[in-house]
């Protein structure tokens, strides 16, 4: 990674951990829209299909404008519907912008992440022609505008027959084949898009396309409510024989034509692919170098059990489950290094401690504790705090003076971190994790509550005094949340009997360092 794309992100994370507290704090991590760029974007696909469906059922290619115009004077029901179906595409382009600088930030963009980051590229593409079309079926002065700079960059191409632009001189009038091919792109795109979108989330497991209910709803009302009361007037009509002037253009689809009427051909195609070339080379700019990768999951197949847990758990599908090869039956994990992220999920999900990326299984946890353990010298009066990197506690718990164990993310810790911190004496146990709508490695969050208090497998054992543990959703910029909780807790904890220690802790680690090394090259 080069160090310009470090200070980018850098700058770009502080920025987004402002942005995230300011909306949990409106919002709730729960409905905080920041978290839902993605799902938005499908929820904004699936409205500007329905609303289209009931404008392609008044459109006229031979009369393009006079049937938008009755369209819009449909008081009650079209006007409000072609306002929403321009709103939401408008909010798409945002949503989508929001999304792509989430995952950059968070350097979500290289690696086995590296095949959605170029297709949501594409898609971002083929998503905004799609735009650009409808802008042209309406065939006012934007439109006009919109086809007009369109024809001249395409007739660089040595395409059609004649130029495109000629078309557009007033000599003739527009064929209404010309329309007809722009309708049936118009409808053609959205297929590729949904194509697109397959292919952007093939590499994750249980993907939830749409936000929640509560967020879902609350948008499509927003859209509808403000359509009805600001609707979107028709503009002029489209007039080859008057140069227009002062046409009022969409900023998202329409502001790139004052940016290219005044560059050639060429140079106006060097303007609109560079940020396009850009984008798509975003996983080299922030892949890391050769000796910096971080190695991909192993398993033991010699002690895995064969129980599958590991394979449910990988929120990227790179765990399958393949026949053993020794003399015993059944089968055993077997990690894909080409789609693992080295997240260490499975290192948490695995009770006998046989599969995570190297140095990180839960057996190697156990040595950190037990380390930490030694030089604390924990006493029943301490609140340890256990923090994700990326949650507010990730850098450390100085700053409210109790002792901190950090972890790369909370879905990695092996539950038997827990036991040996609540059975060291430890007063209790504060874990500060990112919220789940936010967690780097999508179901990370969730599946360590599920083992603390839901008996999923890994799950924390039933001798651990779970009232000394606390779980706290916290994201970067939300110190004040874990501060409230802390001193909340250790009120609670007060009131418990006292803490014992015990003086050797026996926890089964039956994880085995593997003896052969793991490849420097491979993408992680």
């Amino acid at each position: 990674m080069t160090s310009a794309a470090k200070v980018l992100q850098h700058r770009g994370r502080s920025l987004l951990a402002r942005a995230d507290a300011a909306c949990n704090a409106l919002y709730t991590w729960r409905y905080n829209p920041l978290y839902h760029t993605g799902a938005l974007v499908v929820a904004s696909f699936l409205v500007l299909l329905v609303s289209g469906l009931y404008l392609l059922l008044f459109y006229r290619i031979g009369a393009p404008y006079e049937s938008v115009a009755r369209i819009t004077d449909q008081v009650w029901v079209g006007r409000w519907i072609r306002t929403a179906h321009r709103y939401v595409s408008d909010v798409a382009v945002v949503a989508i912008a929001v999304h792509a600088f989430r995952m950059f930030v968070q350097d979500r963009a290289w690696g086995p992440r590296a095949l959605a980051w170029v297709s949501g590229v594409v898609l971002t593409v083929v998503f905004f022609i799609c735009g650009w079309t409808g802008y042209v079926m309406v065939w006012d002065a934007q439109a006009e505008l919109l086809a007009a700079e369109g024809a001249r960059l395409l007739d660089v191409f040595p395409i059609f027959s004649e130029p495109m632009g000629r078309a557009f001189v007033g000599e003739r009038a527009i064929p209404s084949a010309f329309f007809f091919l722009n309708l049936f792109a118009h409808i053609a795109f959205p297929v590729g898009i949904a194509l697109l979108l397959w292919v952007h989330l093939s590499r994750l497991a249980r993907t939830q396309i749409f936000p929640p209910r509560p967020l879902l709803w609350g948008f499509v009302g927003l859209v509808v409510l403000v359509s009805v009361a600001w609707p979107i007037p028709m503009a002029e009509r489209a007039d080859l024989l008057r140069l227009p002037t002062d046409v009022p253009v969409d900023v998202f689809y329409g502001l790139w034509v004052y940016v290219t009427r005044a560059l050639p051909p060429g140079g106006a195609w060097l303007v609109l692919a560079a940020p396009v070339a850009v984008a798509l080379a975003v996983p080299l700019i922030l892949r890391p170098r050769r000796d910096q990768l971080p190695a991909p999951s192993w398993v033991n197949d010699r002690v895995c059990t064969g129980c599958e847990q590991c394979y449910h758990d990988c929120p990227y599908e790179a765990i399958r489950m393949i026949p053993r090869v020794d003399d015993r039956e059944g089968f055993v994990g077997h990690v894909d290094a080409d789609k693992c992220v080295s997240c260490g999920i499975c290192a948490g999900s695995c009770a006998p401690m046989v599969v995570g990326p190297v140095l990180r299984t839960g057996r190697d946890q156990l040595g950190e504790v037990k380390a930490f353990i030694e030089r604390t010298d924990l006493s029943q009066d301490d609140i340890v705090l256990v923090g994700c990197a990326n949650s507010a506690a990730g850098q450390g718990g100085g700053r409210w003076n109790v002792p901190a164990f950090p972890v790369s993310c909370i879905g990695a810790m092996h539950t038997s971190v827990l036991e040996y911190l609540v059975r060291a004496g430890a007063g209790g146990v504060v874990v500060v994790s990112c919220p789940p709508r936010d967690c780097w490695n999508r179901e990370g969050v969730g599946w360590f509550e599920d083992r603390v208090h839901h008996r999923r497998e890994a799950e924390l054992k039933d001798r651990v005094d779970r009232r000394r543990i606390r779980i706290v959703y916290a994201a970067e910029r939300e110190t004040g949340l874990v501060a409230r909780e802390i001193q909340s807790f250790r009120s609670y904890v007060g009131g418990l009997d006292r803490a014992s220690s015990e003086p050797s802790i026996h926890i089964e680690a039956v994880c085995e360092v593997p003896e052969v090394s793991v490849a420097a090259d491979v993408d992680a």
